[in-house]
């Protein structure tokens, strides 16, 4: 029941998130996607390594 409950909320959220982004037409500029892109991989490592020594507590 609770997968049921999971998936309703995320349908839900999709129904209202995209016509949002939609709407927003924000554009980004090649610059703006570097500096993002630069910080994607440390957040990844900190992700796996703050996971995994919450599976091994």
């Amino acid at each position: 029941m609770t997968v049921l409950y999971i998936l309703g909320g995320l349908f839900i959220a999709l129904l209202v998130l995209i016509p949002l982004l939609e709407r927003s037409r924000h554009q980004f500029t090649p610059e703006q996607v570097a500096k993002l892109s630069r910080w994607i991989w440390p957040l990844m490592i900190i992700l796996a390594i703050v996971q995994l020594i919450r599976y091994m507590l």
